[in-house]
């Protein structure tokens, strides 16, 4: 669970992005922790385990996405490379009306958020076990979704190639970086443009109560 001084940094720092969190969402960052700390001690899910780092690492983290780009209501969202439900989960807390698929090859993740989504009580959400590079050859996925996000699961070059085929015409995909990206932009342009993408914009954002910097391109 969150205690008093995480869920006041929580609040802060989401403040600071723009964002307003009320109880219920609060409540259920403090379950998805709980969760999380829980079945990291079988399944080595995250190397993130104080609660101040998770809230700055990983929920502030993932909830950046929604500061460099519109998620219109109701839009479908895959987060693609999900692995313990990141930036997915705390984007949907924020955000509940959005049709969220969470996307990972490992099964045991996906165990865990099956059991962490019923606790959420999230229910807009659906998972999906496999390789996002098979994902996008399937005809039911591809340029199925509004929103594509993930977040630092390949080079970049490599990334452009699992996102783009699952994002729908006028969609968009939001792939976080560390600092030091330009060199990534540079060799995964050729990948983009030939995948029918165009560099919008490339986020530097750092994140609240740290001096971490993180690069969002937004595709």
């Amino acid at each position: 669970m969150l205690e008093r001084p995480d869920l006041e940094l929580l609040t802060s720092g989401a403040r600071q992005l723009g964002i307003t969190l009320d109880d219920l969402q609060l409540h259920r960052f403090s379950i998805f922790t709980r969760l999380l700390l829980e079945w990291n001690r079988q399944f080595n899910l995250t190397r993130i385990t104080t609660p101040r780092e998770m809230v700055i690492k990983h929920y502030l983290d993932s909830l950046s996405c929604l500061t460099v780009a519109e998620f219109p209501l109701d839009a479908k969202v895959i987060d693609v490379g999900t692995g313990a439900g990141f930036p997915g989960i705390p984007i949907e807390i924020v955000r509940p009306d959005l049709n969220l698929t969470l996307l990972d090859s490992t099964r045991k993740r996906l165990f865990f958020l099956e059991a962490a989504l019923l606790e959420l009580g999230l229910s807009g959400v659906s998972l999906l076990h496999g390789r996002a590079e098979e994902a996008g050859h399937d005809p039911l996925r591809r340029e199925f979704h509004d929103i594509a996000v993930s977040r630092a699961v390949a080079r970049l070059n490599i990334l452009a190639e699992y996102c783009l085929p699952l994002v729908r015409y006028n969609g968009i995909a939001i792939l976080q970086k560390g600092p030091g990206v330009d060199e990534e932009l540079e060799e995964a342009k050729p990948a983009i443009e030939l995948l029918g993408g165009e560099i919008e914009k490339t986020a530097r954002i750092t994140l609240p109560e740290s001096d971490i910097v993180r690069s969002i391109i937004v595709i």
